[in-house]
């Protein structure tokens, strides 16, 4: 492949380059600032001094946040939910997006059913009704009403379901001749070759069992059992140094709201920000091309 090496391309590549960089930079500026904020002492913060590199240097902010048992308790909660709703999500869009990707002569009725999959994302039960179900159910105040209500992302079945679609018929048709069934095809074929598409639906299911909060406040009581950004819309807005004793007063007075904000923000993200990369590289991983050759 030739490329074009003229002074338009390069002025044109280094414009493109430029501009990405740009972006990225002001993508990752809101979390540097809050890293910095995180670091700083609380007069520093509250003088407004910090920018994009901590004042004062200090981890206060942080023996305050791994300090208080209601934080790590809501921290585990949420990744107990990501851990189990995610597994669970995942086993039943694969389930439910290979049948809907084949046609009316394997599947009767394939359509109609591909329409009221998708008739819930227009239109839902409605917020009184999902609560009434979940209460009748029992499930109040258990972890299973963060995890059963999202148990099968549609959105993601559809994608799912479209990249089955773009496989190749002829990886199927030779392990039906071969006597494998339908169940043997899916997971020995299907699921290995989708694996780019299943990391992206994963990461969908894993950051939005991560940051979602009005559930928590809608389906728990009792604020042990809330999720950890639940936990943090409720609690964030008043400062908390109640799990501070009395002979930490030096880590009181290096303290502020805006650092112990900033603490359990980062805290929070931080671990969709280490997942991330290591599923980054399956959405640019071409595994389907080659697997069928003419």
């Amino acid at each position: 492949m030739i490329t074009s090496r003229s002074p338009g391309r390069k002025i044109f590549v280094a414009c493109n380059y430029t501009f990405l960089l740009f972006i990225s930079v002001l993508c990752l500026m809101p979390i540097i600032h809050i890293l910095a904020l995180s670091f700083s002492s609380g007069s520093a913060a509250a003088a407004g001094q910090v920018t994009l590199w901590p004042v004062d240097f200090t981890t206060a902010a942080y023996q305050n946040v791994f300090g208080k048992p209601e934080y790590l308790r809501a921290f585990w909660v949420s990744i107990q939910r990501v851990v189990l709703g995610t597994s669970i999500s995942m086993v039943l869009m694969i389930i439910t997006a290979y049948p809907l990707s084949k046609d009316n002569r394997q599947l009767r009725l394939r359509t109609l059913y591909a329409w009221v999959f998708v008739f819930t994302i227009l239109f839902s039960g409605g917020l009184i009704p999902s609560y009434l179900t979940v209460k009748s159910l029992g499930l109040i105040d258990t972890l299973w009403a963060l995890v059963l209500p999202t148990a099968i992302p549609v959105f993601n079945v559809i994608l799912l379901l479209n990249f089955y679609r773009s496989l190749p018929k002829e990886l199927e048709e030779s392990a039906r001749i071969d006597g494998a069934s339908h169940f043997t095809t899916l997971w020995k074929i299907y699921v290995p070759l989708s694996l780019p598409a299943l990391a992206t639906t994963g990461l969908f299911t894993m950051v939005g069992h991560w940051n979602s909060w009005f559930d928590g406040m809608l389906y728990m009581n009792h604020t042990e059992n809330y999720p950890l950004q639940t936990f943090l819309q409720t609690v964030i807005i008043k400062m908390d140094f109640r799990f501070i004793k009395a002979e930490n007063v030096e880590l009181l007075l290096k303290l502020s709201d805006r650092t112990s904000r900033a603490a359990q923000i980062f805290v929070a993200a931080f671990p969709i920000l280490i997942v991330y990369p290591f599923l980054q590289r399956f959405f640019i991983k071409g595994i389907v091309m080659g697997s069928v050759k003419e």
